[in-house]
């Protein structure tokens, strides 16, 4: 079973090339994390699979995204007891492997190894996401590792991240969350249609819209960019730093969104 978190669609691709090699099925943990928080009665919290369990996501500072790591250690999971992680980046995934390890012992999994993979930019609230025709060739490029990965997943052979990065990157990641992951910053403009479509897909359940039809923020963040790179009007900011970035946005068909 292939659990994957996606903000963007970088992880989705990923997860869905995997899937095509293994022959395994798919499971959206942005969905299962919204259903938790919606309808924690009727979510799903066991996960049953006989092949190998496969997390695929993006790196948050140099590791698993904290909410992400949250819901695994919420879950069951029953059959395979082996589990890989395979995750996605902008340059590096620091020392990710070393925490990973770490989360697959707590959960009473048999830790299968880490893999890494660049992925286009998409973490506009620091810095810039790449162009349609830079994003292209750096997403050509992420398939082979990708299914070298997904090869040695189908065989269930120890996979090693190529890519080791600093322990020191990922030691920073408690400040990040401390000091930067906050929600404060967005703002959405008068271009704003009142769609409703960054309520829909926040995985956090973080934004309501209000009486006038604006999105409001609510203070529990994780920072996936879901809702500004998904906006159909390009309305919402995070605060100056995004002003004229662009949107980075991978749909669900592998295909960027044009902007």
């Amino acid at each position: 079973m292939i659990l994957y978190f996606t903000g963007t669609g970088n992880s989705r691709y990923a997860a869905s090339i995997v899937s095509r090699i293994t022959g395994d099925e798919l499971v959206s943990i942005h969905a299962e994390m919204r259903n938790r928080r919606e309808n924690p009665y009727l979510a799903r919290y066991s996960f049953s699979s006989r092949q190998p369990f496969v997390i695929v996501s993006p790196t948050h500072c140099y590791r698993l995204p904290r909410a992400v790591e949250e819901f695994l250690r919420d879950c069951r999971f029953v059959g395979s007891r082996k589990l890989y992680f395979l995750l996605t980046c902008g340059s590096s995934a620091g020392a990710a492997a070393v925490y990973a390890r770490k989360l697959a012992e707590d959960m009473g999994m048999e830790y299968m190894g880490l893999g890494s993979v660049v992925m286009p930019e998409n973490y506009i609230a620091l810095f810039n996401s790449p162009s349609y025709d830079q994003a292209q060739g750096i997403l050509r490029a992420a398939v082979s590792p990708v299914e070298s990965y997904a090869r040695l997943i189908a065989a269930e052979k120890t996979i090693t991240d190529s890519s080791r990065g600093s322990a020191l990157l990922s030691r920073i990641n408690p400040l990040f969350y401390r000091f930067w992951v906050k929600d404060k910053l967005f703002r959405v403009g008068e271009n704003c249609s009142g769609c409703g479509l960054c309520e829909k897909i926040c995985p956090m359940v973080n934004i309501r819209m209000t009486e006038q039809d604006r999105p409001r923020w609510s203070g529990n963040c994780m920072h996936c960019m879901a809702c500004i790179s998904s906006c159909p009007q390009e309305a919402i900011e995070y605060g100056p730093i995004s002003r004229g970035k662009r949107r980075y946005l991978l749909l669900a068909d592998g295909q960027q969104k044009k902007n």
